[in-house]
C-alpha cells in the first residue's frame, strides 16, 4: 500500500517537471530572429530658435525603438554616413558571452568609420521591460540613441495587469552649438565641458522653452485605459523628476527587470536608467502636463544648470472645451529637493517571485572597495589656457583610452600586450575622511591608466563605490556596468564602515539594475557573479565624468567549457584606423594628412 501511495506524488512530480521542460523549450523555439537597419547622417532641425545640424539615425530624433520578445536575437546593420567614426552601445542587455558586440569604442571595438557599416548581433537573455541603445563614442549619444521594448516572451504575460497601450518617452539633453565642436574647444582649452541648454522629452523640449510654445509633443489616451510609460533617460549629465498633472504613477520596472510596484506622484531618474510605469486615464477630459526637472545634487552654490521645465502633453480623446493651458503637476519637487529623491529610491526593490526570482550571491570571493572622485591633472598642452585640467577617477586612476590601433577586447583575445595593464586596484592608495566637508588640496590629484580587474570566471563579486567630497566635489555619480545586472544590496551617507553597515545590507529582494547612483558623500554597495566570460566597461553614466576618467573595465576569464567562454569574433570587425577624438571630423581629410 505504502508504494501504491507514493506512486501518484511520483508521477505528478514528474509531469511537472516534464510541463517545466517542455516550456522551457517552446520559448526557445519561438524565440525570433529581428533585423534591423540603421543609417546615421546628419539632419538639419530646428529648437531653441536656431536651426543647426544633427547625427542621427534614420532621420529620426530620437532613433527607431527595437520592439522584440524576451530571448529574441537582434541584427542592426548600422551604416555610418557621417563625417566621423562612431559605435553603439545595447544598453542594459548582456550580451552573453558576446563582447564583440556590446559597442563601447575603444574597450569592445574600434569605431566604425564614415562611408562603411557594420552589423551588430544583439543577444537578448534574461532582460523583459524597457532598455535602450545609443552610440558609445564621444558625445554623439546625446542624438543618436532610441528605446528597445522587450517584451514577455511569447506564451507569458507580465506580472501586473495588461496594460491596454505602452508609450516611450526618452529624455534627452539639447545644445544649441555644435556640441562636438563645444566638446573639441574645451578639452583643447582645459575649461569645463560644455551644459545643455534644455532638455527634450520626445525630440522636443516643450511649450516653456524659447520658440517651442506650441510644439511638444502629445499623447492622446482614452478615459480608462491603463498605458505602460517606458520612460528613458538619456539625456547626458542629469537626473531628473518626472510627473504627470494630476495623476498617480505606478512604477514596475527598472533596468529591465521588474520590482515590486511603487505607487508614486512622481519618479526620479538617472542617466541611463530606463523604468515601466502604470498610469490609469481617469482624470476629467482635458489636456495635462508631463513634465520632467533636473535634480541637481550639486553644492547649492553651483546654480549654472539646466533649469527648464520640460514638457509634453497627455492629452484625452472627446469633444470638450480645452482650457487656456494644461494643468501642470504639482507633486514635481523642486531642483534641489533630496529628500524627495531619496523617498523615490528607498522604494525600490526586486519583485521577488518563484517567476522572477532573485539569486544574491552570498559567498563573495572578491572585494572591492572603490572610491569615486573629481580631481585635476597638469594642462601642459598646447593650446591649454589653464594650468590644470578638471579630471576624475576610481580608486585615484583616470582612465585613457587604448592606442588607436587597437580596444583592450581584442588585445585581449589576441594577446596584444602593452594595450593594457591588469592591476587595477581593490583599494584606494590613501584612505582619509572620503566625505568630510574640506578635504587637503594632496588629494587633488590624479594619475591617468589603462589599467583593468580581472576576474576569474564564476566568481562572487561585492564592490562598495565610495563617493568622496574631493575639491567639494561630490555628487550622485550613476554607476553602469555592461554585460551584467547587478543587485544593490545597501547604501548610505559618510564613509562605509565595513563591520556594521554590511549588518544592514538586504539580501532578500534587493534591486536587479544595470545603473545605480553612489549617494553624494555616500556609499554604494553591490553584488553579482562573473558569469558572463569577457571584456566589460564601468563608468559613470555623466557623459562629463567618463570624459574625464571616471570609468574601468573588467576582463571575466573564461570557464571550462565552450558554453563559458567568450564566442569566437565575427569575420568582421571595424578596423582601428581613426583615432576617436572629436577633432577629427573628416575621415578624408585624416587619411589625406596621413597620405602627406
Amino acid at each position: 500500500m505504502k508504494h501504491q501511495k507514493t506512486c501518484p506524488c511520483l508521477t505528478t512530480e514528474l509531469l511537472l517537471f516534464l510541463f517545466l521542460v517542455v516550456q522551457f523549450l517552446s520559448q526557445l523555439v519561438q524565440a525570433e530572429i529581428h533585423y534591423y537597419d540603421f543609417v546615421v547622417r546628419e539632419k538639419n532641425y530646428t529648437r531653441l530658435c536656431e536651426t543647426k545640424s544633427i547625427l542621427v539615425v534614420n532621420d529620426s530624433f530620437p532613433g527607431p525603438e527595437i520592439r522584440v520578445h524576451k530571448g529574441d536575437t537582434v541584427y542592426v546593420n548600422v551604416h555610418n554616413q557621417g563625417d566621423y567614426a562612431f559605435s553603439i552601445h545595447w544598453h542594459g542587455i548582456k550580451q552573453p558571452r558576446n563582447p564583440w558586440s556590446d559597442g563601447p569604442s575603444y574597450i569592445t571595438q574600434c569605431p566604425i568609420p564614415p562611408g562603411t557599416n557594420f552589423t551588430y548581433e544583439v543577444l537578448l537573455s534574461i532582460e523583459e521591460g524597457t532598455v535602450w541603445w545609443h552610440a558609445h563614442s564621444d558625445w554623439t549619444r546625446a542624438t543618436v540613441h532610441g528605446a528597445i521594448v522587450i517584451l514577455p516572451a511569447i506564451g507569458t504575460t507580465f506580472p501586473f495587469p495588461q496594460p491596454d497601450e505602452d508609450e516611450v518617452l526618452i529624455i534627452a539633453s539639447w545644445y544649441t552649438g555644435d556640441i562636438k565642436e563645444l566638446i573639441d574647444e574645451s578639452i583643447q582649452n582645459g575649461t569645463d565641458l560644455p551644459h545643455s541648454d534644455a532638455y527634450t522629452l520626445n525630440g522636443q523640449p516643450g511649450d516653456f522653452c524659447a520658440c517651442s510654445n506650441g510644439t511638444a509633443y502629445r499623447r492622446i489616451v482614452d478615459y480608462g485605459k491603463t498605458y505602460l510609460l517606458r520612460i528613458v533617460n538619456g539625456n547626458m549629465n542629469a537626473e531628473h523628476f518626472f510627473a504627470v498633472a494630476e495623476h498617480s504613477l505606478t512604477v514596475v520596472g527598472l533596468d529591465g527587470a521588474y520590482i515590486k510596484p511603487i505607487n508614486t506622484a512622481y519618479i526620479v531618474i538617472s542617466p541611463g536608467q530606463t523604468m515601466d510605469v502604470l498610469l490609469v486615464a481617469n482624470q476629467s477630459l482635458g489636456q495635462y502636463y508631463m513634465a520632467i526637472r533636473q535634480y541637481s545634487s550639486e553644492n547649492p552654490s553651483v546654480v549654472n544648470f539646466d533649469h527648464a521645465n520640460v514638457t509634453a502633453i497627455l492629452e484625452y480623446r472627446g469633444d470638450y472645451t480645452y482650457e487656456t493651458s494644461p494643468a501642470f503637476p504639482s507633486t514635481l519637487p523642486m531642483y534641489l529637493d533630496k529628500a524627495a529623491a531619496l523617498d523615490f529610491t528607498y522604494q525600490l526593490r526586486s519583485l521577488a517571485t518563484p517567476e522572477y526570482p532573485v539569486n544574491v550571491p552570498l559567498d563573495i570571493t572578491t572585494r572591492m572597495y572603490i572610491t569615486v572622485s573629481m580631481n585635476v591633472l597638469p594642462c601642459d598642452h598646447t593650446g591649454c589656457e589653464v594650468t590644470e585640467n578638471i579630471a576624475s577617477s576610481l580608486n585615484n586612476v583616470s582612465w585613457v583610452d587604448t592606442k588607436p590601433t587597437t580596444n583592450v577586447l581584442q588585445a585581449y583575445y589576441r594577446n596584444i600586450s602593452g594595450a593594457y595593464e591588469s592591476n587595477f586596484p581593490d583599494q584606494p592608495p590613501l584612505f582619509y575622511n572620503f566625505t568630510a566637508d574640506s578635504i587637503a588640496e594632496d588629494y587633488d590629484y590624479t594619475a591617468q591608466g589603462t589599467k583593468v580587474k580581472v576576474l576569474n570566471y564564476n566568481e562572487s563579486v561585492e564592490i562598495v563605490f565610495q563617493g568622496t567630497n574631493v575639491m567639494d566635489g561630490s555628487v550622485n555619480h550613476p554607476m553602469h556596468m555592461h554585460g551584467y545586472s547587478f543587485y544593490v544590496v545597501g547604501y548610505g551617507f559618510g564613509n562605509y564602515d565595513n563591520e556594521t553597515d554590511p549588518k544592514g545590507y538586504n539580501l532578500v529582494d534587493p534591486p536587479e539594475v544595470t545603473t545605480f547612483g553612489v549617494p553624494k558623500k555616500g556609499w554604494l554597495a553591490i553584488r553579482f557573479k562573473a558569469t558572463n566570460p569577457g571584456v566589460w566597461f564601468w563608468h559613470c553614466h555623466f557623459e562629463r565624468h567618463l570624459t574625464w576618467g571616471m570609468d574601468t573595465a573588467f576582463i571575466v576569464k573564461n570557464g571550462g567549457t565552450t558554453e563559458t567562454s567568450i564566442r569566437r569574433p565575427p569575420t568582421y570587425m571595424p578596423p582601428c584606423i581613426i583615432p576617436l577624438n572629436s577633432s577629427v571630423h573628416s575621415y578624408g581629410e585624416f587619411i589625406e594628412e596621413k597620405r602627406e
